[in-house]
């Protein structure tokens, strides 16, 4: 019997390699001040599988994905495509999704941290209360 894959698929595996290969500079930046549990001693991932989705950023400890969203996140498509995600990613796994504009990340990495920050303390006293 084979076992169902729900997090970091292998047939994702070169997919999410190449995400991150090939991270945008507002990911990158991201990633610089969250990796090595720099913001508040917790760990993320980078590009991690949900089921069918590749979150930006994941932190396993208080179910929080985060994305950075360009331009295609702002066309009719790209906001019911993200909606149907949300949806899913709450619903079938109890994910979080915070989202930032590229911009924001840039302009206003004070405000893009303590907003992840706030989200942390949420989720967690969340996940003690259940």
């Amino acid at each position: 019997m084979k076992k169902e894959h729900r997090y970091n698929q292998p047939k994702q595996k070169k997919f999410r390699q190449g995400l991150r290969r090939g991270m945008t500079t507002a990911e990158i930046a991201l990633w610089l001040m969250l990796r090595g549990k720099q913001l508040d001693s917790v760990k993320f991932r980078r590009q991690y599988g949900v089921g069918p989705f590749i979150l930006d950023f994941y932190c396993p400890a208080a179910r929080l994905g985060i994305e950075v969203d360009g331009q295609g996140h702002f066309t009719e498509e790209g906001i019911n495509y993200d909606q149907c995600r949300e949806e899913y990613l709450w619903r079938k796994h109890g994910i979080r999704l915070l989202r930032f504009e590229n911009k924001q990340i840039f302009e206003y990495p004070d405000f893009v941290l303590n907003d992840i920050r706030q989200a942390l303390k949420e989720t967690k006293k969340e996940i003690e209360d259940r």
